[in-house]
């Protein structure tokens, strides 16, 4: 029976798979690398084993390292999550040779899905419905079999997943440029570039069924996930049940999931992917591992999928069928990352990171006070479900929790979470892949509050940096703040927010004072940490807090990120117009860019990796290139000017 479990992962799942092992008294090994050093998943294992370096080859993806972990351990078991080596099949035989326990399906069942292509044929022998497709491996007139299968057409990496390696292509003139960029991005990712090109259906949903098979030949369907808000391929809002098929629908999927399964002598838990539109669905891919959104399957049936996948690998039998769902839950992926710039992912610090400790709300966190985002990893820092009788209910409380959490620190898609759970196209269940390209990202994820209320949490951080300024005086600290002698001017503070700025002028000699945009203002309580105020008959409470210059103003309404602007600012440094910066760290792997050359609004100047994926920086007008300042393989930190093009 399995003892010790090596997570062979990091971050949130890592931390979801300990609390499972911990509750049934196994132990838990983590593995982690120099920038995870001190991290929550490494802190909270029994015991954790050094990975030494930054890249995933060097450490998350390198398996003699991690069975080596293992075995000075002496765990008996390895978890392999998701993402990294979870379906890697050459790695899940090395844990069986090495005398562990691999808690996944067989390798032959991996290497059998692992391969997209090969899933396909399979699945076509299971009666199973499929999409047309055509590997590029070796093909030479690729543009012709582009326009065989129809455009669009979807440039798709044969391995992993993730949304990795995966570009839609909808003339031909982009084609050749989208087969390169998937063909690095997927050898990035997965170490293996093999592509294939597959019709692209305009708008389906994405459904998946979740499954789970025993050694003695059961499997049994434990209902779908309605995945179809997606960014870049990736799914960030994930549902169960999906409330866009019929009970009719739901057993035939149900029933070609099971199929799928039992054509690959499945063991363990997977889930099998669909697209669905009108009526008709077809399969898309099989992961064969735990996925991220396995907790809203949890949420509605009640079960622990990561206890069921340790009693399966210790030779335990499944239930003979699934139980009845109840209610329905909705999970929330949080980024790192920037919506309104195009969902360009954020690295730094969170200084603090708390979400609502609520009734049907469930929190898998990979981040806690003071952790990092770095730039070697996914920038997914937290998955927030929420459960509720029906899925208006559950909707309402997930955006509610969203709104009050405290977030400090890097950007992050909030904000379009929130406007997506609100939005009425969401809650009348019409969600389809294309959502945000119907609705702008960059207007769903700016603020959430509009001026008038962030004007009011600006009011409310100068009233707070003034108590703890005088909090923090040496002298005449107990002499209200701003006291004069006869009636003098009142007091100001400026704060900047995006491209906002706040002028607050205030008395607190007065505890009234009348703020421009906001009203008449009273001060009923205010300390360095919170602030209630009264306007216009109204009471409003306001936590703020302070990190530098930056003010993080947190309440029920939901958050503002203000930056206090300085009484008397220093000069800024000029620099060259034109300038193209980096927006991440990274490295840069292609320099189109040349010096002398002219170049069109939108050419392709330098392409960056970083997080796992590909960031493609163009020209922002028309002009000359100036000056080429980087070149292939340099790391390069974030703002740093990497090309000037002159526009005169």
């Amino acid at each position: 029976m399995i003892s010790k479990v090596l997570v062979a992962n990091r971050g949130e799942i890592a931390r979801r798979i300990f609390r499972t092992c911990q509750s049934m008294g196994i132990s838990t090994v983590a593995v982690y690398s120099d920038p995870d050093a001190g991290e929550p998943h490494m802190r909270e294992a029994d015991e954790a084993v050094l990975l030494p370096g930054t890249s995933p080859a060097e450490t998350y993806l390198n398996i003699e390292a991690i069975i080596a972990a293992a075995k000075e351990t002496r765990a008996d078991a390895v978890h392999p999550g998701y993402g990294f080596l979870a379906e890697n099949s050459n790695f899940a035989r090395d844990v069986r040779a090495a005398g562990l326990t691999w808690i996944g399906p067989s390798p032959a069942s991996i290497e059998m899905m692992g391969s997209k292509l090969q899933a396909k044929e399979l699945m076509d022998e299971a009666g199973v419905p499929t999409l047309r497709s055509v590997s590029l491996s070796g093909l030479s007139a690729v543009g012709s079999t582009a326009m065989s299968i129809g455009y669009p057409v979807l440039v798709k990496a044969s391995a992993g997943g993730g949304g990795k390696g995966m570009r839609i292509v909808d003339n031909p003139d982009d084609l050749i440029d989208a087969i390169q960029s998937a063909r690095r991005e997927a050898r990035s990712a997965f170490g293996d570039d093999t592509l294939f090109l597959e019709k692209y259906i305009e708008s389906p949903r994405h459904i998946e069924i979740q499954v789970l098979g025993d050694a003695r030949g059961n499997v049994i369907s434990l209902y779908e996930r309605e995945c179809s808000i997606q960014r870049r391929h990736q799914k960030i809002i994930e549902e169960a049940p999906s409330p866009g098929i019929s009970e009719e629908t739901r057993e035939e999927m149900g029933k070609a999931a099971v199929r799928a399964a039992r054509a690959v002598e499945y063991v363990g838990a997977g889930t099998v992917e669909f697209l669905y539109r009108d009526g008709d669905f077809y399969f898309l891919e099989m992961n064969t591992r735990l996925q991220v959104e396995h907790t809203v399957t949890e949420m509605i049936t009640g079960l622990d999928l990561v206890r069921l996948q340790i009693e399966i690998a210790n030779g335990g039998e499944i239930p003979r069928a699934a139980p009845p769902f109840r209610g329905h839950a909705i999970e929330a992926r949080l980024y790192a990352e920037d919506p309104v710039n195009d969902f360009l992912p954020v690295t730094g610090r969170f200084d603090r990171f708390s979400i609502p400790d609520l009734k049907g709300l469930r929190v898998d966190a990979g981040i806690e006070d003071g952790s990092v985002v770095s730039v070697h990893y996914d920038p997914m820092i937290a998955k927030v479900i929420a459960r509720g009788r029906s899925r208006k209910t559950a909707a309402a409380l997930l955006a509610s929790a969203l709104r009050q959490a405290h977030i400090h620190g890097s950007t992050t898609n909030r904000a379009l979470l929130v406007r997506i759970l609100e939005h009425p196209e969401f809650l009348k269940g019409e969600t389809d892949t294309h959502f945000l390209q119907r609705h702008d990202p960059a207007e769903l994820g700016r603020p959430l509050l509009d001026l008038p209320s962030e004007r009011l949490a600006a009011v409310a951080a100068a009233v707070s940096d003034q108590a703890f300024a005088r909090e923090q005086s040496g002298v005449l600290s107990t002499i209200p703040s701003g006291w004069r002698n006869m009636r003098s001017r009142p007091q100001q503070r400026t704060y900047r927010s995006g491209q906002e700025t706040y002028e607050v002028q205030y008395s607190l000699s007065d505890p009234s004072f009348t703020a421009e945009g906001v009203g008449e203002v009273t001060v009923l309580e205010a300390t360095p940490d919170s602030v209630r105020l009264l306007v216009d008959g109204d009471e409003h409470e306001f936590s703020v807090a302070r990190y530098g210059v930056d003010r993080h103003v947190d309440s029920q309404i939901g958050p503002a990120h203000l930056t206090e602007v300085p009484r008397f600012p220093t000069q800024e440094h000029e620099e060259a117009a034109g300038s193209l910066h980096a927006p991440m760290p990274g490295k840069v792997i292609r320099v189109d860019a040349v010096r002398g050359t002219t170049v069109n609004e939108g050419s392709v100047l330098v392409v960056m990796e970083a997080m796992k994926m590909e960031h493609t920086l163009r020209a922002p007008h028309p002009g000359t290139v100036t000056q080429v300042l980087c070149a292939p393989g340099d790391q390069v930190e974030a703002n740093t000017v990497l090309v000037v093009v002159d526009d005169t």
